[in-house]
């Protein structure tokens, strides 16, 4: 990047109490000492809401983080969505659509190589198409456009499951048809795999409280998850373009912060600096997945 990065760390296995330090310093949990007899499974870049558009050098600013990434020697990438600025307000045109899309391709470009598995944001899909006939209209074609096998789908990396929801459903939650998938995944997951679940929206959160954003089935997710309580580990999520992290049951939820953090702009009053969401810088996370289950999710920030 050009610019000497700074790092807030929210490790797993460690008090739940925050101390925030001044920026540009490190926040930490309390972190612990590495343990030399765990064994590292997997390493993976997670970000969420790039929010890419052609105008203000945005694509080569991400490109840069993106080579940033890539020096930190990550497996693949989990995109969390809001891939494009957005798709999803009245007035949005098919030419305004597909330059965006065009940004993202030319910037995924340098991701030659490394899997990206992704999930649907609510401003990737474009509902304002002439015809709901039209191949643009809705989820199907973000789908399409980001290389998505289905609208929710899973796959498995070592001895760990990860499950990619889509919860642009009404009042943000998983459907009928998708929470009887969901509930047929985790059963059929083998003893001695671990799971690690990303939705755009986060399941639990902290910052709902005051943000909103946080899936209206959460409720029957904690169960479900409290039913297979060997086997879930981790829920990622975006969308609020603010850093947390909620433990519920053994379930580390992790709502990592925006790529783009205040849309790639300078902010606004409630910004804490220049370029943050409220009190959140813009960046994304590399977690270390680990043959036990474990898990470390660090935040980076980066400077725009």
């Amino acid at each position: 990047m050009g610019m000497k990065m700074k790092r807030r760390s929210f490790l797993s296995n460690i008090p739940f109490g925050i101390s925030a330090i001044a920026a540009g310093d490190r926040l930490s949990n309390g972190e612990k000492k590495p343990n030399a007899r765990k064994k590292p499974a997997l390493t993976v870049a997670h970000i969420t809401d790039v929010h890419i558009r052609p105008e203000e050098n945005i694509p080569q600013r991400f490109k840069k983080c993106l080579e940033e990434i890539k020096s930190k020697k990550v497996d693949f990438f989990l995109n969390g969505g809001d891939m494009i600025h957005a798709a999803d307000y009245n007035d949005i045109t098919k030419e305004r659509v597909l330059e965006q899309w065009k940004a993202w391709d030319d910037c995924v470009e340098q991701l030659k190589g490394y899997e990206v598995h992704s999930c649907v944001g609510n401003h990737d899909p474009w509902w304002a198409t002439p015809s709901k006939d039209d191949k643009m209209y809705g989820v199907p074609y973000v789908v399409e456009r980001a290389g998505m096998p289905n609208r929710y789908y899973s796959f498995t990396k070592e001895n760990w499951h990860f499950i990619i929801l889509d919860g642009n459903n009404k009042g943000i939650s998983l459907d009928q048809e998708q929470m009887e998938w969901l509930k047929k995944e985790l059963e059929n997951t083998p003893s001695g795999t671990y799971v690690l679940l990303m939705s755009h929206y986060p399941i639990l959160t902290v910052t709902g409280s005051w943000e909103g954003g946080q899936h209206k089935d959460h409720v029957a997710l904690r169960q479900l998850f409290y039913q297979h309580k060997d086997k879930v580990k981790v829920c990622l999520s975006g969308h609020q373009h603010l850093l947390d992290r909620a433990w519920y049951n053994g379930v580390e939820y992790y709502c990592n912060g925006a790529m783009s953090g205040f849309w790639w702009g300078k902010g606004d009053a409630k910004s804490a600096r220049p370029t943050y969401y409220q009190e959140t810088p813009p960046g994304y996370a590399i977690l270390k997945l680990y043959e036990d289950g474990s898990v470390e999710n660090e935040y980076f920030t980066h400077t725009y």
